[in-house]
């Protein structure tokens, strides 16, 4: 394969969509975690708590998930340079890292997104208990 400044470039747009994407996952998340802490200090229940630990290990992956993505923007940018001073073989290495961390990244975003449906399923699992129990002749779902 032949390697061109053009090549790492392509992936600038990709790379910079996803750290937006990966951030504003992040202050969502952010948000939720203060509304379930206050949620928490006020009544202190079992649900709210699974939620809190679900949040702390999803902030966990999406910091990780950021590094990768930072990282593999930083090789993109080396490998660009390489090419421009014309270190064609070690520009090709640190395209092919840059590569791989995004695959890292995409691959732990996919991750956190499963552990947020989680989240989600606690929540519906509440109301469906409630609607039960409220009307047991009568089926939710």
């Amino acid at each position: 394969m032949e390697i061109n400044i053009s090549t790492p470039a392509l992936l600038f747009s990709a790379i910079s969509l996803l750290m937006l994407a990966y951030t504003n996952r992040f202050l969502a998340l952010a948000q939720l975690i203060r509304q379930y802490a206050t949620m928490y200090r006020e009544h202190p229940e079992d649900r709210v708590l699974k939620q809190i630990q679900n949040f702390d290990a999803r902030l966990n992956i999406i910091k990780i998930t950021q590094i990768f993505g930072v990282t593999s923007f930083l090789f993109c940018v080396l490998s660009m340079f390489l090419i421009f001073i014309k270190w064609i073989t070690p520009a090709e290495i640190l395209f092919a890292i840059s590569l791989v961390a995004l695959f890292a990244s995409l691959l732990l975003s996919l991750k956190e997104l499963f552990m947020s449906i989680g989240a989600l399923n606690i929540e519906l699992g509440e109301i469906v208990s409630e609607y039960r129990k409220q009307n047991t002749s009568k089926k939710l779902f």
